[in-house]
């Protein structure tokens, strides 16, 4: 017999899970939607070709491709095996695979712009909650399967956008109780200039992309790789000097603003990056000259959430302006920014921390014991006029001892057992027991539907 399991960096919700989950999520769906988003969903999977060679050299590794159906079929062996001498040697093949699990939700989003742009009221404001994979190496708060948040605006180059999502950040985390989360910004324009200067424009994917493990694996990997990618030493030094640039914001811009000063592309990410301070006040907003999101498709403001400094936990959100995303698709010139949130270390972070709610779980309120076929029709009649009333209730489902329907309104957390008995059915009263505090009330049929509401 196969001992039952479940595949490695996925897992099962519990009732209690799921409750905490969707307070998350209905939180930031109301935020989402108190500043002008809409919702949408894509499918689960797309074409290969849509996500394969957008997320950079790293990011594509993790793509879940799927099988095509029918590789077992006799007239299909040869190919299949054909695809597979291909796929060893790097190369994608549609006899092989023609289809992947999303690994985000952006790039769905841009083909979706891409194939509906003439329909839509831009600026067009999205928000989209749906799992998404990656073939990663499980470990706390990173998954195979995951779920996403995000919030984009296409359809403007405003920098009002920027300061709206970095708001809504603010709004949802407050909201949450983690107060003293940090917002880290850069911009890949003051990495473009960076790029300029040490190395060429041509570098700036090399250097973003070893940048970005920089927490991960610390400076001196850092310039082993930047060796590894064709630096020279004096590329080296000048990145070094940049990644060891500290202080207060208006330190880390004023340093920039030497290091670049005769580079067009570095001083419009510093304007852009002053612009944000100056209208972020509320914002707990801290300049990261050492973020770069190794993925491709970012032109200018870039984002990292970070949890509060007690939990030890990897970002909790990003995201940024991602302009003409939707040439890819053969549709450009479409502005867009974005954001994510990471609903799964954001649920680690709380669960930590015990800022849930007490009284998340949105169980059953109301349990009728089940003593005989006349009672039962009783409560049943009475079941839906609670039920009409928005009280949640069930009925024990079989006639047993009253100890067995005791023990599962308690496992349940039920807050009031209804008990109708022969007596009751005489007097069309029934007895309200609290099974908190154990205190018991003799209510009339009539009236049980105001007692429960007003309690």
């Amino acid at each position: 017999m196969t001992k039952p399991s479940i595949p490695q960096g996925t897992r099962d919700f519990t009732a209690i899970t799921i409750y905490k989950r969707n307070y998350i999520l209905n939180t930031i769906r109301t935020v989402f939607e108190l500043y002008g988003f809409e919702p949408l969903e894509t499918p689960a999977m797309e074409n290969l070709e849509t996500l394969m060679g957008k997320y950079g050299e790293e990011g594509d590794k993790l793509i879940f491709k799927i099988l095509n159906n029918g590789l077992n079929d006799s007239k299909n062996i040869s190919k299949a095996k054909e695809g597979f001498d291909k796929l060893m040697e790097g190369k994608n093949t549609p006899q092989l695979t023609e289809r992947a699990l999303k690994y985000d939700l952006t790039i769905p989003f841009a083909r979706y712009v891409a194939m509906n742009a003439n329909m839509l009221t831009m600026p067009y404001k999205r928000y989209q909650m749906q799992p998404v994979w990656r073939a990663d190496r499980p470990q706390r708060g990173r998954y195979r399967e995951f779920t996403q948040c995000d919030a984009d605006i296409v359809g403007s180059t405003s920098l009002i956008n920027e300061v709206e999502l970095s708001n809504i950040y603010h709004r949802v985390f407050v909201l949450l109780g983690l107060k003293n989360y940090e917002l880290k910004v850069n911009s890949r324009k003051v990495l473009a200039a960076l790029a300029q200067i040490a190395g060429g424009e041509q570098k700036m994917i090399d250097i973003t992309v070893a940048i970005d493990k920089l927490d991960k694996i610390g400076l001196e990997k850092v310039k082993i790789e930047l060796t590894e990618r064709g630096l020279n030493e004096n590329n080296i030094s000048i990145i070094e000097k940049y990644l060891n640039i500290n202080g207060s914001n208006e330190d880390k811009i004023e340093a920039i603003e030497t290091l670049f000063a005769q580079s067009e592309i570095g001083r419009a990410g510093i304007e852009e990056l002053k612009y944000l301070m100056a209208n972020t006040s509320n914002v707990n907003l801290s300049i990261d000259l050492t973020l770069a999101r190794g993925l491709n498709y970012y032109t200018g403001i870039i984002f990292e959430a970070k949890a509060p400094a007690e939990v030890k936990m990897g970002s909790i959100g990003g995201g940024g302006r991602y302009d003409n995303l939707t040439g890819l698709f053969g549709v450009p010139n479409i502005a867009g920014v974005g954001v994510s949130f990471g609903i799964d270390r954001i649920y680690d972070v709380m669960e930590e921390m015990n800022l849930f709610p007490e009284n998340i779980a949105n169980t059953t309120k109301v349990i009728f014991f089940n003593l005989g076929q006349n009672e039962v029709k009783i409560a049943l009649q009475l079941m839906n006029t609670l039920r009409d009333n928005n009280i949640a209730c069930e009925l024990y489902p079989e006639n047993v001892k009253l100890e067995k329907q005791f023990k599962y309104a308690d496992k349940k957390g039920i807050l009031y057992a209804i008990i109708i008995g022969t007596k009751e059915l005489e007097t069309k009263n029934c007895m309200v027991k609290n099974l908190k505090n154990g205190i018991q009330q003799e209510v009339a049929f009539d009236d049980l539907t105001v007692f429960i509401n007003n309690k």
